[in-house]
């Protein structure tokens, strides 16, 4: 066994420059491209993670400014139907009152042709009530004239 101890033991003494080559290696890489790959990684991850939150926050200050934007739109529909329903108002106000004068003017209109008619109407019963009389005393004396000429042809007679 003593061989194969030596040998083993050569082996392991061969086998100590690669060691220290392949820990050398290894320190080297670390030291060059190791840490400065993971600075730039841990870099990358911070800016990807970074604009990440900036786009969350741009998309919360976006859908605020949309809030407020609606609610100023809805504010602004809701001025708009007031102003709207005031102008019916006054519309309606506008409306009513001319009916209300163009009525008063027809009742005023209606009043005066009653009075013409009954003035009409009382002239005609005077003329009527003259004609009548006139038509009575026309009606006696044309009645009367033959009893009157009878009367006077009797006395004579």
């Amino acid at each position: 066994m003593d061989p194969l101890l030596r040998q083993v033991g050569d082996l392991l003494l061969d086998a100590i420059p690669t060691a220290v080559m392949f820990i050398l290696l290894y320190f080297l890489y670390t030291v060059l491209v190791g840490n400065p790959l993971r600075r730039l990684l841990d870099e990358r991850r911070e800016r990807s993670e970074g604009a990440i939150l900036r786009a969350r926050a741009d998309i919360a200050a976006a859908e605020t400014k949309t809030q407020d934007y609606e609610q100023r739109l809805r504010e602004a529909r809701l001025a708009i139907f007031k102003a709207q329903e005031v102008r019916r108002q006054a519309a309606q106000r506008a409306r009513a009152e001319a009916v209300a004068a163009a009525r008063e003017a027809a009742q005023q209109q209606i009043r005066e042709a009653r009075a013409v008619i009954e003035q009409d109407m009382a002239a005609a019963h005077q003329s009527l009530q003259a004609e009548s009389e006139s038509l009575a005393s026309d009606i006696i004396r044309t009645i009367l004239k033959p009893v009157q000429a009878a009367g006077a042809a009797g006395g004579a007679a």
